[in-house]
């Protein structure tokens, strides 16, 4: 016989974890022990989705620990991608060119200084004054206005989000400044310590979409538990029947999660997929079990 579940929360099916900050340790790396635990959870049954603002091109520090259905959705939801096929787009919740730009007219009159950058399916491109993380020799530099601007309506390539950054702002207030200037128009979060705003089509959030693919699945909320440390994460761990603030997370992610861990740097991760599984396991009847 096995000990009943503790509260008897339904058990868990499914791991969604955001990576930076979170899964990865600060210098972006993968620890042994949170590659084992992620390793034990796909042998238990468990599914693993990374759920990331990253584009699909910067998934190559976590494809390898990609098991079983090699899924992650990327650009806070924008996007479900295939990296056992190289990042593959497999579904896109694109914002609409014309809503960008209105967005990018409501910002530029509510924080003056804001830069924009705008991030495609095929890539990147910025304006002169958006400070890019990584330089890719591939984008065009041009006002955002520009950048969306398409000839032949729907033939250019699918926008996933817009980013805009201010030079001068408070991060949580030039957040909330944007939302409240457009918030009408699109989604808008945030998961960089500096003014940096990430900007979906409306209703488009790492929440919904993993609601999406987990409702495929026969998935429910319930039975998914859920980490993060930034506010574009704050949905998905309202969302997740179980939900883990790392140690290092912002305090609004704290107040919506239902549980904590320690920070990303200890592998805060992995030590709740270890209890989880051990959990997974002391569930399963034995072979002496008659059940």
């Amino acid at each position: 016989m096995t000990s009943p579940r503790p509260s008897s929360r339904p058990a868990v099916r499914l791991i969604a974890t955001d990576l930076d900050g979170t899964l990865l340790r600060d210098d972006k790396s993968v620890s042994e022990r949170t590659v084992a635990a992620l390793a034990a959870a796909e042998r238990a049954g468990i599914e693993v989705f990374f759920v990331t603002g990253r584009p699909a091109r910067w998934m190559d520090v976590v494809s390898a620990h990609v098991h079983g259905h090699g899924l992650a959705i990327c650009a806070n939801g924008a996007a479900v991608v295939d990296l056992h096929q190289g990042g593959t787009f497999l579904e896109v919740r694109p914002l609409a060119r014309p809503a960008a730009l209105d967005v990018v007219a409501a910002l530029r009159a509510a924080a003056p200084g804001t830069s924009f950058a705008v991030e495609l399916t095929t890539g990147i491109h910025y304006e002169p004054d958006y400070p890019p993380f990584f330089l890719d020799p591939g984008a065009t530099v041009a006002t955002a206005e520009k950048l969306l601007y398409e000839e032949a309506p729907g033939a250019a390539a699918p926008v996933l989000k817009l980013l805009a950054q201010h030079p001068e702002l408070d991060p949580d207030a030039f957040l909330a400044t944007a939302r409240g200037a457009a918030g009408h128009l699109a989604s808008f979060t945030r998961s960089s310590p500096t003014a940096l705003i990430e900007i979906s089509a409306l209703g488009v959030s790492k929440a919904s979409t993993l609601a999406l693919c987990c409702e495929r699945r026969g998935i429910t909320a319930d039975e998914v538990a859920a980490f993060g440390d930034m506010p574009n994460d704050i949905e998905m761990l309202s969302w997740a029947g179980r939900s883990y603030a790392m140690g290092n997370a912002h305090p609004d992610v704290i107040a919506a999660a239902s549980g904590s861990t320690v920070g990303n740097n200890e592998d805060g991760v992995a030590v709740v997929i270890e209890r989880l599984v051990a959990e997974a396991l002391a569930e399963r009847p034995s072979a002496a079990d008659p059940r």
